[in-house]
C-alpha cells in the first residue's frame, strides 16, 4: 500500500536525527517528574512546554508511532490538493530534544499509584501526568467495514490508510451518487465530513461530471453545523450548488459488492434506507481511548474527566489532559489543542509553585470549513457556541484568504509553532485585532 511505503520512507530520516533525544523500548529510568502519554499534537506540544518548565531530563513521552502526521491537511489530500507525504514527518524530528521517548503503547494507567504500565510490563511512575491519547476510530462498528476499503469507490479522510482511496474514488467517478457520511458519535474535526463534499462538488464541476452526479450528505446530526452563524452560510452554499442534505441518517452497513450503503433513520427507530453509490466517503464512529476508558481517570462515557476551566483532572490533582481524549464540551480540533496548551502550561506552572491556577480555557476551537479549492469559511467559537472570531471581518463569508491560511499558513504554524510549544492559539492577536474589545 502506498501509505505504508511512505511510512518506511520516513523512518531513515528519523535515524539521522535520533541523537537529538534519547529513546528506548523500555525506559531504564523508572520515574519522571512529568510523564506525557501520547505523541500527537497535544502530547508533543505539551512535552515541549514541560521541557522548559522541568528540564528535558525530567520529562518522558510514551508514543509507539515512528511517524507523526498533520491530520487536518488530509481533507485536501482526499481531494487531490495535497499529498500524504506532505502530512508526515518522523516522530524523532518533532520530539523535543533531550526528553525521553518511550517507544511503546500505554497498557494501563494507575493514578492511585502514580504510575503506568507499558506494553512489555515495565512500570513507569510520575509526579505529574498529562494524558494526550487522542480518540479511537471504530470503522468496525459499521457492518462491512473495514473490509470494504479493499474495494474501489470508497474512502475515508480520517485514516492514513484510506485517505488516498478518497481521491482515487473521486477521480474515477463517472455518474451516480457521491455520498458523504457523519456518524452518531462525537468526532474529531466535525466539519471534515462535509468539507470533502464541497470539494467533490467543485472537482466534478471542474471536470464536467457534475450534471450526472447527485452529491448527498447523510448526517446523523439534526443540523448541518452546530453554530448557526456558519450554518446559515453553509445552507446557502448547499442550495446554490444543489447538494442534497439528509439529517438524522446514520450509516450502519456498507455492501461494496453491490455498491450500496445502508442508513438508519434516527428519528424513526427500525427504519432503514438503502442508497446506491458511485463514490462513498465514510466518517467512522469514534470513541474514547480504550486505555483511558478502562482507567479510573474516565468519566461515565469513557472520556478523560477534566475541569473544563483549568484542564486539571476532576479527582486526581496531579493529572491533566489535552485534546481529543478529554471530556471538554467543545469541538475536538487542532485549534482547540493550541488554545488548551497555553492554559494547561499556565495551570501546571502555577500548581508546581503551590499557587492557584489563574487562567481559564474558554472552549476556543476552530473549524476552517473548506467550501471549494480556493475558499474557506473560518468558523471559530467557544464553549457556549458563540462565535469567537480572530479577524475583524465577518468570517461566515467564503474567503480566498482563509483558504490560503488553511492550506499553507496553518501547516507551517503547526510544525514550527504548536509542536515546539510556541503557539497557544490566536487569543492575544484577537484582542489586538479587535482593539482590545474582544
Amino acid at each position: 500500500m502506498a501509505s505504508l511505503h511512505r511510512l518506511r520512507l520516513c523512518q531513515p530520516r528519523g535515524i539521522a536525527i535520533s541523537h537529538l533525544h534519547t529513546s528506548s523500548r523500555a525506559s531504564a529510568k523508572q520515574h519522571y517528574k512529568m510523564l506525557v502519554l501520547g505523541g500527537g499534537s497535544g502530547g508533543i506540544c505539551m512535552s515541549a512546554r514541560m521541557k522548559r518548565l522541568f528540564g528535558a531530563e525530567n520529562v518522558a513521552v510514551v508514543e509507539p508511532s515512528e511517524v507523526h502526521y498533520y491530520q487536518p491537511i488530509w481533507t485536501l489530500v482526499g481531494a487531490g490538493a495535497k499529498t500524504v507525504a506532505s502530512s508526515a514527518r518522523p516522530t524523532a524530528s518533532v520530539m523535543p530534544s533531550g526528553v525521553k521517548w518511550v517507544k511503546s503503547k500505554v497498557q494501563e494507567i494507575n493514578p492511585d499509584k502514580n504510575s503506568i504500565l507499558i506494553e512489555d510490563g515495565t512500570e513507569i511512575s510520575y509526579d505529574y501526568l498529562i494524558v494526550a491519547l487522542g480518540l479511537q476510530l471504530h470503522y468496525e462498528k459499521i457492518k462491512g467495514l473495514p473490509e470494504a476499503f479493499e474495494h474501489p469507490k470508497i474512502g475515508s479522510n480520517y485514516s492514513v490508510e484510506t485517505v488516498e482511496k478518497t481521491w482515487k474514488a473521486l477521480q474515477d467517478f463517472k455518474e451516480g451518487n457521491a455520498i458523504f457520511t457523519f456518524p452518531n458519535t462525537p468526532v474529531k474535526c466535525a466539519g471534515a465530513p462535509q468539507k470533502i463534499m464541497y470539494l467533490t462538488d467543485a472537482y466534478l464541476r471542474k471536470t464536467g461530471k457534475r450534471a450526472k452526479a447527485n452529491v448527498i450528505y447523510n448526517t446523523s446530526l439534526p443540523v448541518l453545523f452546530g453554530i448557526k452563524k456558519y450554518a446559515d452560510t453553509l445552507w446557502d452554499i448547499v442550495k446554490t450548488r444543489d447538494l442534497q442534505i439528509n439529517l438524522r441518517h446514520n450509516l450502519i452497513e456498507v455492501r461494496p459488492d453491490k455498491q450500496e450503503a445502508v442508513f438508519e433513520n434516527l428519528d424513526k427507530p427500525g427504519e432503514t434506507k438503502v442508497f446506491e453509490y458511485e463514490m462513498l466517503h465514510v466518517t467512522p464512529p469514534m470513541g474514547p481511548s480504550l486505555v483511558v476508558k478502562g482507567s479510573p481517570l474516565a468519566d461515565e462515557n469513557g472520556w478523560l474527566d477534566l475541569n473544563k476551566d483549568t484542564l486539571q483532572h476532576s479527582k486526581y490533582p496531579n493529572v491533566f489532559g489535552i485534546g481529543d481524549c478529554t471530556s471538554l464540551p467543545t469541538a475536538k480540533t487542532g485549534a482547540a489543542v493550541a488554545a488548551q496548551s497555553a492554559v494547561l502550561h499556565r495551570t501546571i506552572s502555577k500548581l508546581v509553585k503551590n499557587q492557584k491556577p489563574d487562567k481559564k480555557y474558554d472552549g476556543y476551537t476552530s473549524c476552517p470549513l473548506v467550501t471549494s479549492y480556493n475558499t474557506v469559511v473560518l468558523a471559530e467559537f467557544d464553549y457556549n457556541g458563540e462565535p469567537l472570531e480572530t479577524f475583524p471581518i465577518n468570517q461566515a463569508k467564503e474567503r480566498r484568504l482563509m483558504y490560503y491560511m488553511k492550506a499553507d499558513v496553518m501547516p507551517h504554524l503547526y510544525w514550527h509553532g504548536l509542536l515546539r510549544g510556541l503557539w497557544g492559539g490566536p487569543g492575544p492577536y484577537r484582542k489586538l485585532l479587535h482593539l482590545g474589545m474582544k
